[in-house]
């Protein structure tokens, strides 16, 4: 906090709403506020669908590679994402002096090229290995995500610091990446935080309303806590009317499974004859999100093996109870009972 001004660069793929992207706002704001020079580079930056913190000025936000393609007929995911945050990184190298730092958030395929300027320490933010996202059920798969698995592995070694969301997180890591391990490279568990100032204590208008926030993503398993709030007012016998959940979260319609997961919920919650006291609101806004925290009843966190998350945080900064699976990052942050 005392030392000398740093120039830091941030360079996050896709900057949106999501825990990840929080994470980065965060830690840009609190850098900024310690005197430090902070950049943000990414491949996209929504500016009707962000953080407010992303458009207000708190730090520079710059986008390379927006024209690059996500997908290619909704193939090559991953093989896109790696372009987009190369081709974001050679516009750092090429247009920008060095930085003290560079910190390479999610992708670790671009520390490689950021060590080309040695004055610059490269900081790696592990949130998850991508190797246990993706999927290897086929044999065609597994060819196509072999190289790109060594790549991760081997790419994030090259890391000056590597740093994890969580205990979890880190175990996993050592777990999935053996050659590392066998290096004696181990990761730092850095967990994200929360501004608890922006938050308002219980509201007098608090209503028997569950809770769920998070990106309209199937890993969410978000069906779960429609599933849940469904018998709930099954052995309740006679519903009632002011018992409601409320989904909440991150949506993008480029993404196509954003789309058809919003599109499944809603159908469940049919099914399920909740429909009209489910209600789904999609990217809500920071203020948005803490009226919402700060009304309903308790927060409902579905994820399995989530690998930190930051909404039983946000939860408990509202003062609101949480109810969670026990698994995953949610074991350390969340204590039962």
């Amino acid at each position: 906090k005392d030392g000398p001004s740093l120039n830091i660069a941030i360079i996050h793929p896709d900057l949106g709403i999501g825990g990840a992207e929080r994470l980065i706002v965060d830690a840009a704001i609190e850098l900024s506020s310690h005197g430090h020079n902070v950049h943000v580079f990414t491949s996209h930056h929504d500016r009707t669908r962000c953080f407010e913190e992303t458009v207000s000025g708190s730090f520079p936000v710059t986008v390379y590679g927006a024209f690059l393609p996500r997908h290619i007929f909704y193939r090559l995911h991953a093989v896109c994402a790696y372009l987009r945050c190369i081709f974001v990184a050679l516009c750092v190298l090429l247009l920008y002096p060095s930085f003290d730092i560079v910190i390479a958030d999610q992708v670790s395929v671009i520390i490689p090229l950021l060590k080309f300027k040695r004055a610059s320490k490269v900081v790696f933010y592990c949130h998850f290995p991508d190797l246990l996202l993706a999927q290897h059920t086929t044999l065609l798969r597994r060819v196509y995500r072999k190289p790109i698995d060594w790549l991760e592995e081997i790419t994030t070694g090259m890391a000056d610091l590597i740093f994890v969301n969580s205990k979890f997180t880190a175990s996993t890591l050592a777990k999935t990446f053996k050659h590392l391990s066998s290096k004696g490279i181990k990761p730092a568990v850095l967990y994200p935080a929360v501004s608890i100032d922006q938050f308002k204590g219980p509201d007098s208008g608090t209503r028997l309303n569950f809770l769920s926030i998070n990106r309209f993503e199937r890993k969410k398993n978000i069906e779960l806590a429609v599933s849940a709030f469904a018998m709930l007012c099954r052995n309740r016998g006679e519903f009632d009317g002011d018992l409601s959940l409320t989904v909440a979260g991150g949506f993008d319609t480029r993404l196509r499974e954003n789309v058809e997961y919003l599109a499944e919920l809603k159908k469940l919650a049919e099914e399920e004859g909740i429909s009209r006291h489910v209600h789904f609101i999609t990217s809500c806004s920071t203020s948005e999100r803490n009226r919402l925290l700060a009304q309903c009843l308790c927060v409902v966190y579905t994820p399995k093996e989530e690998h930190f998350g930051i909404v039983p945080l946000e939860a408990m900064a509202s003062h609101k109870p949480v109810i969670a699976c026990n698994s995953g990052g949610p074991v350390e942050t969340v204590r039962n009972g």
